[in-house]
């Protein structure tokens, strides 16, 4: 059994990153899910300030560990019944704080690439697609209103994706060897 949690900025890779695990077998716990089907009761659809707004109203309701303790039920399961699992999305300090805690042996990874590069990639995605200023508000909200920075600051393993999917993909293999001796 391997807990992986993985996080990023918007862009960085973490969905190919965790397609990548859940081919491997893994179960996927997303904890943006959470936002999203909260936005979708409060709202009746899904926008990036609607979600925005609910992720916010969920950390003050709760506390910035929100999305983990709303996932630790979940989890708990998946992990007691002996399956590899893969957090999707882990973002604020608070959130990997209460997950070292109640799961002392997760395993952080966290994806690297430069906003221009991010940028780019996010204005070109199928789904919702930002402009480079929604880009750049984006980042500055999850550093400033969800504290991420220090969740990127202390990865157990840093992957760098500038490149290709190809280059992502052979770079992953390796942290999944790496993981699973």
């Amino acid at each position: 059994m391997v807990l992986i949690a993985v996080a990023g900025m918007p862009g960085s890779g973490k969905s190919l990153a965790v397609e990548f695990f859940v081919r491997k077998g893994f179960e996927r716990v997303y904890f943006g899910g959470i936002v999203v089907e909260e936005t979708k009761k409060r709202f009746g659809s899904v926008s990036e300030t609607k979600e925005r707004e609910t992720r916010e109203a969920l950390r003050k309701e709760h506390g910035m560990a929100a999305m983990a303790i709303l996932s630790e039920p979940k989890l708990r399961k998946l992990v007691d019944s002996g399956k590899s699992v893969v957090i999707d999305d882990l973002m604020s300090w608070q959130e990997l704080t209460f997950m070292r805690e109640k799961f002392p042996d997760m395993i952080l990874l966290v994806l690297f690439s430069s906003p221009k590069t991010r940028y780019t990639r996010l204005a070109v995605r199928k789904e919702r697609p930002l402009a480079k200023g929604e880009s750049a508000e984006r980042d500055k909200s999850e550093i400033e209103n969800l504290h991420k920075g220090g969740t990127l600051a202390m990865a157990d393993y840093t992957i760098i994706n500038e490149t290709t999917k190809e280059e992502l993909e052979r770079e992953l293999q390796a942290f999944f060897e790496a993981v699973s001796k």
